[in-house]
């Protein structure tokens, strides 16, 4: 009992651990029972095509939820959306006090004004280098380099140990913008002592170091500068410096460059704003294109996913009303494939090929690097922090399990596997996972957010596959039918494989099976219902080999 009572530092993911997306870390201190929480990160992971109609996934709070009255802060490390973007829809459950750095909080009040209703989330600036608490933590935010302005790690100390939290992060001896990954400062904490390294996955199956930003931007500007025609380039949104790049290597060539897509505008914005892109030409604007040779013209747009609603995805349909591209020009991939998009950034492509538009991505030439570390450079964090406990995060169940390997190989004492909803105990004592607590994924859906069965989620799946029959019988008072039954089929086959159309084949065994059922027993108006459903849904199996979802209504 009396060991039970001792306050324990613990960390429990929600979301991050096993996929990438979605981040959501709690770290707790306190006995049992009586911990005090901080959220770190707050993301999102964005819907595949097995959730039709869904917005964005969630990670489930519901742990969380309960324990809302111990909840101190959250802090956000950086701004891109698996790390922050589910905060406006989360945020009204929790109502904590949040600490964001400049440029974050910039994108995060864009995105306010965007959405009808979204709340307005108290925020607390902080900048790498600077110390506040949360709680019963310490946090020193430190200085690192990745694919967004003002990524930091954070270190957490508590009376157990410090922890080092890495975020997103690299080692990039030239970034486009901000400072290096501040290694005095991780040797000054692994000097003093630190207990556990909580640390990203993503690359740990690459060897190496990753290349600089900086070669990057000489990988576009020789594209920029060799192209005969038009030069499109996509990206993600929040990589200031390769946007950066873009506009330097367009004002070299003696360029233009017109932006197109709506989250780029809006990170171009507050990235102006703090003063990320002084120096650089004005972009034009997009009723200015067709008045600029092909050869002066620079496209930087959205929809390097293949997002059928994104710019990209739009010149390729040629959708746009002033912007459009001619044989000969060429498109810029200067980003990853996310798995799950390969489908639709192929159909993109195709559709620009078929233009007579060249294709360039990082197989062709050095137009996009990761903002993650490879495992050199995860080496050179183990050799700086000397952790006691590496915690493999921010990675598929291969990024983790090679992390851990690399990390035991390289000296760290020891290596603790955890998945979504593992509470680690990390001091004092033996580390072990001691609870395990709800966790999963929610989804915003229009302007709700709910799991699976609260928004239909299944059911639509289920209609994506097969369709709808609607099915009213009615019955006289002699309860025999007053007429063919009215039915509606939506998403069904036309036609049976004789030909016979198919919504007749359903009617008839809906009429078959209502006369089927002796007068008695048709006052049982569910009787006749399920009675019906099964003939409709056995009728289309029959002629087509699906069941449909089959809804039935009688009128007695």
């Amino acid at each position: 009992m009396a060991r039970n009572a001792q306050p324990e530092l613990v960390f429990c993911p929600l979301g991050g651990v096993g996929e990438i997306g979605m981040n959501l870390a709690l770290y707790g201190y306190g006995p049992p029972g009586a911990r005090e929480w901080m959220v770190v990160d707050c993301g999102v992971t964005f819907p595949d095509a097995g959730l039709p109609g869904v917005d964005l996934v969630l990670p489930d709070i519901r742990f969380l939820e309960q324990e809302v009255e111990r909840l101190r802060g959250i802090v956000i490390t950086h701004a891109h959306e698996d790390h922050y973007g589910a905060l406006l829809d989360l945020w009204p459950r929790l109502k904590a006090d949040v600490w964001m750095t400049p440029f974050a909080a910039g994108l995060l009040e864009a995105k306010r004004q965007s959405e009808s209703g979204a709340p307005d989330v108290p925020l607390t600036i902080y900048r790498a280098g600077e110390r506040f608490t949360v709680g019963p933590f310490a946090i020193e935010a430190i200085g690192v380099t990745h694919s967004i302005p003002e990524p930091v790690s954070l270190a957490i100390t508590t009376p157990a140990g410090t922890v080092i939290h890495t975020g997103d992060w690299k080692i990039d001896p030239e970034p486009m913008l901000g400072g290096t990954t501040d290694e005095a400062r991780f040797r000054a904490l692994g000097d003093a002592g630190v207990l556990a390294l909580i640390c990203d996955s993503t690359n740990a199956m690459r060897d190496g170091d990753s290349p600089s930003e900086r070669a990057v931007a000489q990988g576009l500007r020789e594209v920029i500068e060799a192209a005969p025609g038009r030069v499109a380039v996509t990206t993600f949104s929040s990589n200031v410096g390769r946007i950066r790049a873009v506009a330097e290597a367009a004002r070299d060539a003696g360029r233009q460059v017109v932006v197109l897509g709506r989250s780029l505008k809006r990170v171009i914005d507050v990235a102006d704003e703090l003063g990320y892109l002084d120096g650089l030409p004005e972009f034009v604007d997009e009723e200015d294109y067709g008045f600029i040779p092909r050869e002066n013209m620079v496209v930087l747009c959205t929809g390097s996913q293949g997002e059928p609603r994104a710019a990209l995805a739009k010149l390729a349909r040629d959708e746009m009303r002033d912007v459009a591209l001619s044989p000969g020009d060429t498109v810029v991939y200067s980003s990853r494939v996310i798995p799950g998009n390969e489908k639709a950034i192929l159909e993109t492509r195709n559709r620009l090929i078929e233009q007579g538009i060249r294709i360039i991505d990082d197989d062709d030439a050095l137009v996009h690097v990761s903002g993650h570390p490879r495992r050199d450079e995860l080496r050179r964090m183990y050799e700086w922090t000397r952790p006691r406990i590496l915690v493999p995060v921010h990675g598929e169940a291969a990024h983790l399990v090679a992390h851990g390997a690399l990390a035991a190989a390289a000296g760290v004492p020891e290596v603790a596997q955890v998945r979504n909803g593992d509470m680690l105990r990390l001091a004092p004592g033996a580390t072990e996972i001691v609870d395990e607590v709800p966790h999963g994924r929610m989804f915003k859906d229009g302007k709700l957010i709910g799991d699976d069965e609260e928004m239909g989620i299944r059911g639509r799946r289920r209609l994506s596959f097969a369709g709808h029959v609607a099915v009213n019988v009615v019955l006289d008072d002699r309860h025999d039918l007053a007429g063919d039954p009215d039915l509606v089929a939506i998403g069904v086959a036309e036609t049976a494989r004789d030909g016979t159309p198919l919504e007749d084949v359903m009617l008839d065994a809906a009429v078959g099976a209502v006369r089927s059922i002796t007068r008695a027993r048709r006052r049982d108006p569910d009787l006749v219902a399920e009675a019906v459903r099964r003939a409709v849904r056995a009728a289309a199996n029959d002629a087509w080999g699906k069941k449909p979802l089959v809804t039935v209504f009688v009128t007695l």
